[in-house]
């Protein structure tokens, strides 16, 4: 997806609301990110940050930016080794707080993804949602979303693309302030951060898989 002010289809309210948070936000927190990306860069290494091609606004790709949590290990055959075995006690802290989603504010900024929305998945799950599912893509992907404060990974998939879903319907400015509100206390509770058994949440093999 090609960075662009307003991407087409997008609200005028939307962009501008989500510029007029993201802007100044970024400005006031990047001593944060500073310390932040020092951090990750003495405890992990370099790059400082995950960059991964996601799926956004109709499904276009686009390179999503987080910092770093896990090391790079790999088995024999070069298969990355489980995320409960990479994943460091700072990439915990990262994550139990969101603060490694933090560089996805550049996203934001770049017309890519907003501030609500559904959270952007992998590519290789396009193939695998139904055509009610698919419809998460009809909007911008979010830093957060309604999946997020009804139970981000303690839900399962078809419960988190129902939510996605419900949003596409009902997304208002109304419902985007309610929902950064609800993540503020849920970031600072460290509620639903991972699904049970699993560092962060299991692949998804498609609603009819077994």
């Amino acid at each position: 997806m090609t960075a662009r002010w307003l991407p087409p289809g997008v609200p005028l309210s939307k962009r501008l609301f989500d510029l007029l948070l993201t802007v100044p936000g970024v400005i006031l927190i990047s001593p944060l990110l500073a310390v932040l990306a020092l951090l990750v860069r003495i405890r992990l290494g370099s790059p400082v940050l995950f960059r991964q091609v996601r799926p956004g606004l109709r499904a276009e790709p686009f390179v999503l930016y987080k910092f770093r949590t896990m090391r790079d290990l790999r088995t024999a055959d070069g298969r990355l080794l489980p995320d409960e075995v990479r994943i460091t006690a700072l990439g915990r802290f990262l994550r139990s707080f969101s603060l490694d989603e933090l560089p996805e504010l550049f996203n934001v900024l770049r017309g890519e993804m907003s501030l609500v929305g559904p959270r952007p998945l992998l590519m290789q799950y396009l193939d695998r949602y139904t055509p009610e599912q698919a419809r998460r893509h009809e909007v911008l992907p979010g830093m957060t979303g309604w999946a997020q404060v009804n139970g981000r990974n303690a839900l399962t998939w078809e419960q988190k693309f129902a939510h996605d879903v419900w949003y596409v319907d009902h997304a208002s400015l109304g419902l985007d302030i309610r929902i950064l509100a609800l993540t503020l206390v849920k970031a600072l509770r460290r509620e639903g951060i991972s699904q049970p058994g699993h560092e962060t949440a299991e692949e998804f093999l498609g609603s009819e898989h077994p």
